[in-house]
């Protein structure tokens, strides 16, 4: 990666291999994700297309033609009203945290979701002591606003949720394109 180029680009079928063992290594050995099981390749293969069939951003870093992270948004809650607000999740290969391919994906997130009309963008956090995560989107000017204790109990712990926000496109400040 250090001589290669980093290209953020939009997901394809051809990516959800690398996908799914990127975040099932996160499944197993980090707290990023609640789930204890990694999802198969079919699994992934469902959850990016739903993501995808909603017209909603599923990206991925590479360089020399690895897929080294990758990163979505996908909507906060199913009702209505909260049409505007996206949740995002962003995963880096083990080998590869540290060196950019997190923020890279980010950014890119953050610009595409500003196209589409969406007003907020929430990170859930899992683990207080996750760092990098946390660090990342600070750095992209996300807010802190709460933490929520002991939410789930992974590998024999508590595992805290840090919920972070960002506004888009004025965010409450203005009505929205369409209601």
């Amino acid at each position: 990666m250090d001589r290669d180029p980093l290209i953020v680009r939009p997901s394809t079928p051809a990516d959800v291999e690398a996908i799914a063992a990127i975040y099932g290594h996160h499944v197993l050995t980090g707290f990023g994700s609640f789930e204890e099981e990694p999802p198969s390749v079919e699994d992934m293969a469902g959850r990016r297309a739903a993501i995808v069939d909603r017209g909603l951003p599923w990206l991925v870093a590479e360089a020399a033609g690895r897929v080294l992270g990758y990163a979505y948004a996908g909507p906060f809650r199913p009702r209505a009203a909260y049409r505007y607000t996206v949740e995002d999740s962003v995963y880096v290969a083990a080998d590869a945290q540290g060196r950019g391919a997190g923020r890279a994906l980010l950014t890119d997130l953050i610009a595409r979701c500003e196209t589409l009309d969406l007003r907020q963008m929430v990170a859930v956090i899992g683990d207080s002591g996750n760092a990098g995560s946390i660090g990342l989107h600070r750095a992209l000017g996300f807010s802190d606003i709460g933490t929520g204790r002991g939410f789930g109990f992974k590998h024999g712990r508590w595992v805290d949720v840090v919920w972070m926000q960002l506004a888009l496109n004025g965010g409450d400040s203005l009505l929205p394109d369409r209601t």
